[in-house]
């Protein structure tokens, strides 16, 4: 009933990991190899009979949608060697499959990374399940899914969890993947026109590479379109972009984030980032009252936000002011965060 699609190359540490823990769903496992040199190839052998050659032509779409074809089956899981499966009810999957033949299944996905010796967690879910007789895959890169009448299409949340390491890695290491993604990403745009989602994704490369200044320019030039603000990619850039603003010290411009709050107050990651915002601006008043909301969140994307984060927070505005008691006691809060430990620290001494 459904085959797992992967696209590799050079991908020997993740994919061993990937493919044991996709084994035992008994489902057909059919691998692209886009041309590794390692021993990427012989380890998806061990897994299934199914690897297959593709020349790369700098087109992911191309290379999913060519694995989509091998498949035996015609409900397709897409995956990535990076993503190691963590939970699935196979039973429940298929039955959502059966009741929604026409929609797209998505997984959950639970983004690990490192930052500065922190760890963080990111969730979000990611479209991933449908029938090949209905979808392909578009654009070179961040490649989307697309019904082939090219009508709007429904989604439905699977009962399937990945953990997913691509974010994670030295610095080296994400300035190599986001050189590639912006060389892909600026083709696009010269083939294609300008378009929001690319903008986006060109501004995400550049953030991930630290170039912050360059983030700022695409995001800017994403938020001039007459966006949907409920679509997830729409959220997200938002709350990168004040992340940029922060992290290239326009604080000033990121007060202007003020006039779509009532449009993103739902999410707990945007009243965060507002939170930060105000602090760095010297409104501690107001960051304090963001933090407070958002600790009320049962859910977040980015773990911590609605957690020790907020708190730890709080407890720098309050040691700044002086206000050592309130400090200890949200630092107190923060479940072993280590700058939280050493705010602590301070204030007992």
């Amino acid at each position: 009933m459904i085959s797992i699609c992967i696209i590799v190359k050079n991908e020997q540490e993740n994919l061993q990991v990937c493919l044991e823990r996709l084994a035992p769903t008994g489902f057909e496992i059919v691998i692209a190899d886009t041309g590794s040199s390692d021993n990427t190839k012989e380890i998806a052998r061990k897994y299934t009979d199914y690897v297959y050659d593709f020349e790369w032509e700098d087109d992911f779409s191309k290379a999913r949608n060519f694995i989509m074809g091998k498949a035996s089956n015609d409900f397709i899981m897409m995956v990535d060697s990076d993503e190691f499966l963590t939970d699935i009810n196979i039973e429940e999957l298929k039955y959502l499959i059966l009741k929604n033949p026409e929609a797209v299944g998505r997984i959950h996905r639970n983004n690990i990374f490192f930052r500065e010796d922190n760890g963080f967690q990111a969730k979000e879910q990611v479209n991933r399940i449908f029938s090949k007789q209905h979808y392909r895959y578009y654009g070179r890169i961040h490649e989307q899914i697309e019904r082939m009448d090219r009508k709007e299409y429904e989604t439905y949340s699977v009962p399937v969890f990945f953990d997913h390491s691509g974010y994670d890695g030295s610095l080296e290491k994400r300035s190599e993947k986001s050189e590639r993604n912006l060389h892909l990403l600026k083709r696009m745009l010269e083939e294609d026109g300008a378009d929001p989602y690319v903008l986006y994704q060109l501004a995400k490369a550049y953030y991930m590479k630290r170039d912050y200044d360059s983030a700022v320019i695409y995001f800017r030039e994403a938020l001039t379109f007459d966006l949907d603000t409920r679509l997830e990619y729409v959220i997200d850039m938002v709350e990168i972009y004040a992340y940029a603003l922060i992290k290239t010290k326009q604080y000033r411009e990121a007060l202007l984030l003020e006039n779509i709050y009532d449009e993103f107050s739902h999410s707990a990651d945007f009243v965060f980032v507002m939170g930060l915002i105000y602090m760095e601006n010297g409104m501690f008043e107001k960051a304090l009252q963001e933090f407070e909301k958002v600790v009320k969140f049962a859910d977040c994307k980015v773990q911590g936000v609605n957690s020790h984060l907020a708190y730890y927070n709080m407890g720098v505005m309050y040691e700044c002011m002086q206000e050592k008691g309130k400090a200890l006691n949200y630092y107190k809060k923060c479940d072993g965060y280590q700058p939280a430990l050493q705010g602590i620290d301070r204030c007992t001494k």
